[in-house]
């Protein structure tokens, strides 16, 4: 359970699936899934920066598709799977297997240099994380298309559109290939 000094009388019981571990949350009802996440979780590598939707820093993926954190209520993800940024490092699949390697689309970011100082990143990978899921072919247009809902005031997006398709690229080949462990360097 978690702290609810300061929460008033009006709060409810939750249950989150995050990173797919069950946690029960005692939160106010219009309380933000990016503000449970980080506070009463302690998954901070979900970021806040506008806090209107805008900028994608918040991004998670909620039953599988790109979401903004800062616009949803906790209450509104439950029963939902809701996977963070921190669910990619766990293994190259981001299945949540222990190991602490950094995931293909990690080490893609990494090896394009897709990162400068880094407040973005987590809501790019995110993004990226459920636009390739959804959209295994896309191309380099696509992939610019959709990095374009997400801000970034360092890279000049080409560094991230690169890290993205040689992302794609990779998992293609390997599916052809028919091998089992990703690797996008």
């Amino acid at each position: 359970m978690n702290d609810t000094t300061g929460l008033g009388d009006d709060v409810q019981l939750i249950t989150l699936d995050v990173n797919g571990t069950s946690h029960e949350v005692i939160t106010a009802p219009r309380r933000t899934l990016v503000d449970v996440l980080r506070h009463d979780l302690g998954l901070t590598g979900t970021h806040v920066g506008c806090e209107h939707g805008i900028c994608g820093a918040c991004t998670v993926l909620v039953d599988g598709l790109p979401a903004r954190a800062c616009l949803m209520f906790a209450a509104q993800a439950e029963g939902a799977r809701i996977a963070t940024v921190e669910s990619l490092a766990d293994s190259g699949t981001g299945t949540g297997t222990g190991t602490g390697e950094l995931s293909d689309l990690q080490r893609a970011f990494t090896a394009h240099h897709g990162l400068q100082c880094g407040f973005c990143t987590p809501g790019f990978l995110m993004l990226a994380q459920g636009f390739l899921a959804e959209r295994p072919e896309a191309t380099k247009e696509d992939i610019r298309e959709v990095v374009a809902a997400n801000l970034c005031r360092c890279t000049g997006y080409q560094t991230i559109v690169e890290a993205i398709d040689a992302c794609a690229t990779a998992r293609r080949s390997q599916r052809a290939a028919g091998a089992e462990e990703d690797s996008c360097n």
